[in-house]
């Protein structure tokens, strides 16, 4: 019967452990040493050897004669647990079996001594799906375990343990394993297997593994029923575009050929492509070009090894970093959406759409790679250089650089004025005869700017604004509210000022700047100002600041203060 190459493959020493080494040699030691933990926790993404080294364990602490901390894998214990009929080593998944009936059932088991190996050991797969009654259960063992006890939890999300859990086991992280690694293992498992692997499908395999030996090893073996495996088989085998045709769409969007773009899409959704697998590639695509973009000398170790470096390189040439940035993160949301979208292909294309013209969907990160886009151009630009006209011909001829500024560095600079010098005396009385102070001179909300040199009109003249208020007021008393009246009456609580072609108030805030804040009384002031003065003015309100005069009162407070005796 035919087995498949990740079980057929599958480690069975420590030995054979593929780019793990930092564990395997820390638990061939212990092994080795007999100083052993009661708890070990794996953690690592799938596929990198966490269920693989738990049995390995479970098989070299029960073997007969180790070898060099290994299980010799021939003795009545490690025959038993590789074909699991050994009762005393247990796997568990804790993704079925995550309820704390659960744990209090392998509570009540634990405790009994193993009938034909000398440790019981309980193997929890994805520990973190258990429940926090599962957990607090689990606990209990784990705090005072029997010494023939052993448990070797596995988890992929750490996050997701309890601290309790964690401080009680000894943690092993599983890391991801190098592409070229995998690689080379490929070509090692094809090779036994008589196969015919090349070098790029190899890499290829290896970079869609995303560092897990097990997902290589089960692309390897659906692609192995084509005679030669190259890249183009391990294309159509696992439903890719390819790194072609991927180039090619996102050629078609960076030209902004909407029509071409489309019309491919189409194509290769007819011939079975998954649209959802399209976009991934396309963000690989661009992923991979921004990684050569930001970082050319470490670019190598992170591409994803899936397009050549010459594909990279002209897309680097054509899109800026912020467009690159702007263009994964169109890609990002697109495959976010499709997830629970009703139309996948409806979610694709207009993800294509937006591609080809990213202000469509325009915002702060679109903008950001337009100024880049304009910025990048600039620099390349080719600079004017404006030769002026001579005035001679002995005159030389005139070169802007950065080294050299356009002034003489020599020349003194001009010698500035010192007021504190100059005599009071010297100042000409004549000179302030005409300058008239006006009482608004410092009104800040004047729109009309001071003109000295524009004609006096009798619009411009100082005015009594006092009496030319109290004609105001009576020539709108008739259709303004009763109370109103006495607050516009009253200086303290309302002062007026008309400057130019503004009337501007100043109410006392609170109660009366509220009464006269009011679109019709201010609508009726304005009427009546135009109709007293002849002219339209434009009317302002504000709030009623300290008074000008205050400053005189508390100097005179200030001085009767000071002359007071007190006994």
């Amino acid at each position: 019967m035919y087995q498949a190459l990740y079980r057929k493959w599958r480690p069975k020493t420590f030995d054979e452990v593929v780019g793990q080494k930092h564990i395997t040699e820390t638990l061939k030691n212990q092994i080795s040493t007999g100083r052993t933990s009661h708890a070990y926790l794996f953690i690592g993404t799938r596929g990198t050897g966490k269920t693989t080294c738990a049995k390995i364990l479970a098989k070299a602490l029960n073997c007969e004669h180790p070898v060099d901390g290994n299980p010799c894998g021939k003795c009545p214990a490690c025959l038993g647990i590789e074909d699991g009929s050994i009762m005393d080593v247990v796997e568990i998944d804790a993704a079925s079996n995550n309820g704390v009936d659960n744990v209090r059932q392998l509570r009540e088991e634990a405790v009994f001594s193993p009938v034909s190996v000398k440790k019981r050991v309980y193997i929890i797969d994805e520990v973190h799906m258990l429940s926090t009654a599962a957990f607090n259960a689990l606990l209990k063992i784990l705090e005072e375990p029997p010494e023939h006890l052993v448990f070797i939890l596995a988890t992929t999300e750490l996050n997701k343990v309890p601290a309790t859990i964690l401080s009680r086991c000894q943690r092993h992280s599983f890391k991801r394993l190098d592409a070229q690694l995998i690689a080379d293992h490929l070509e090692h498992v094809a090779q036994c297997e008589s196969l015919r692997l090349e070098r790029s499908a190899a890499e290829l395999i290896a970079g869609l593994a995303e560092g897990g030996m097990r997902d290589a090893l089960s692309l390897l073996d659906q692609c192995s029923g084509e005679s030669d495996i190259d890249t183009d088989a391990v294309y159509s085998a696992m439903g890719l575009t390819g790194n072609r045709r991927t180039a090619q769409l996102l050629d078609y969007a960076v030209k902004k050929n909407t029509d071409e773009a489309l019309k491919l899409f189409d194509s290769l959704w007819r011939d079975g492509k998954d649209p959802a697998t399209l976009l991934y590639e396309l963000n690989t695509l661009l992923r991979d070009c921004l990684m050569l973009a930001v970082a050319p000398k470490a670019g190598a170790d992170l591409i994803s090894g899936r397009f050549s470096r010459d594909i990279l390189g002209v897309f680097c040439k054509k899109l800026t970093k912020a467009e690159l940035i702007n263009r994964i993160n169109i890609v990002s949301d697109s495959l976010l959406k499709i997830r629970d979208s009703k139309s996948a292909k409806l979610t694709a294309e207009l993800c294509m759409i937006s591609l080809c013209d990213p202000r469509l969907t325009e915002g702060v990160d679109e903008l950001r790679a337009r100024i880049s886009r304009i910025e990048e151009d600039l620099k390349h630009a080719p600079v004017r250089t404006a030769v002026p006209a001579a005035e001679d011909d002995d005159e030389e001829e005139f070169h802007s650089t950065l080294d050299e500024p356009p002034f003489d560095l020599d020349e003194p600079p001009a010698p500035q004025p010192r007021y504190e010098d100059d005599p009071a005396d010297e100042l000409d009385p004549a000179d302030f005869a005409e300058y008239q102070p006006e009482d608004d001179l410092l009104d800040k909300k004047s729109p009309v700017e001071l003109n000295p040199d524009a004609p006096a009109s009798a619009a411009d003249a100082p005015q009594d604004n006092e009496a030319l208020w109290a004609a105001i007021v009576e020539n709108a008393e008739e259709s303004l509210p009763r109370g109103v009246i006495p607050i516009l009456t009253n200086p303290v609580q309302t002062r007026c000022t008309v400057s130019y072609d503004t009337l501007s108030l100043e109410v006392v805030p609170g109660f009366f700047y509220n009464a006269v804040n009011n679109q019709a009384v201010l609508m009726r002031l304005r009427e009546a100002a135009n109709a007293v003065t002849g002219r339209s003015l434009k009317i302002t309100i504000s709030e009623l600041l300290e008074d000008n005069d205050k400053p005189k009162r508390d100097i005179e407070e200030l001085r009767k203060f000071k002359e007071t005796r007190f006994v």
